[in-house]
């Protein structure tokens, strides 16, 4: 009977513990070196869906930046086999073709987990703590991300010639994105108050291979002003069958036209 209770309290003391470790917010990245240089503009197309132009409008006014690359940085709630750890991010694009992504899960404000994955030349390839994945799956996934993500860069999707909008109706129309010889489409909907971008939807792949495409939804939840440009602040990803987010990306910081070519293949912050 006591090692019974010296084992109850063991395992108490360890969740308890764990859960201590878990409330810890996890500290920012440091900046990248690179400071922001002036972005040139072009003037807002013509003939975009009222929803789309309503919400271009109000996020650059008249004049559209041109966005070549973008480092995004801020801090994230994962939920890793049924477990919801903080963690931080930062998600590096080359505008409408390719990112790498580096994640940590943290515990006690240190590092527990790390996942680097990227998106480049087509082709996807995740780094994950219990293995490493790639094959066509991974690259319908990861090409759906890339657009998905350029939310925060959005002035890309008027700007790259391979991207359309289609009509839906006053708050929601269809996004179709390049990939390969093909294209991919999104559902996307516009909040009817404020005319900002309030979800992104479309089928993808969750697994490396085998299984259906599943409902994807991605959710923008605030904004907020970062380096003079209104963008999602905040983010959710869910799996439609899950119902509730696997992620959820706050940013704070985001740098634009900074020069990503190596930093883009490399690994770590």
């Amino acid at each position: 009977m006591k090692v019974l209770v010296i084992f109850l309290i063991s395992i108490f003391a360890i969740i308890t513990l764990t859960w201590v470790g878990l409330q810890i917010k996890p500290s920012s990245f440091q900046p990248i070196a690179q400071g922001q240089p002036a972005l040139e503009t072009i003037p807002m197309p013509d003939n975009l869906p009222s929803p789309v132009e309503r919400y271009l409008g109000m996020v650059y006014g008249e004049q559209v930046p041109v966005i070549k690359s973008a480092v995004v940085s801020g801090r994230a709630t994962l939920r890793i086999n049924g477990i919801t750890m903080p963690g931080r991010f930062r998600f590096t694009h080359i505008a409408g073709q390719g990112y790498r992504h580096y994640i940590e899960s943290i515990l006690f404000g240190f590092p527990s987990m790390k996942v680097n994955e990227h998106y480049l030349d087509g082709k996807g390839r995740l780094d994950l703590p219990f293995g490493v994945f790639d094959g066509p799956q991974i690259d319908q996934a990861a090409n759906l991300g890339l657009w998905a993500e350029t939310m925060w860069l959005p002035a890309v999707y008027v700007t790259d010639p391979r991207v359309r909008w289609e009509a839906v109706d006053d708050e929601t129309v269809v996004l179709v994105v390049p990939f390969g010889n093909e294209e991919q489409r999104f559902l996307v909907r516009f909040d009817p108050d404020t005319g900002l971008l309030l979800l992104m939807e479309t089928m993808r792949y969750r697994d490396a291979e085998g299984g259906n495409k599943i409902l994807w939804l991605s959710e923008v939840r605030e904004w907020q002003t970062i380096n003079e440009t209104l963008v999602p602040s905040t983010g959710a990803a869910i799996w439609l069958d899950e119902g509730t987010p696997w992620a959820i990306f706050t940013v704070n910081d985001i740098v634009y036209n900074v020069d990503v070519d190596e930093y883009i293949r490399a690994t770590g912050p």
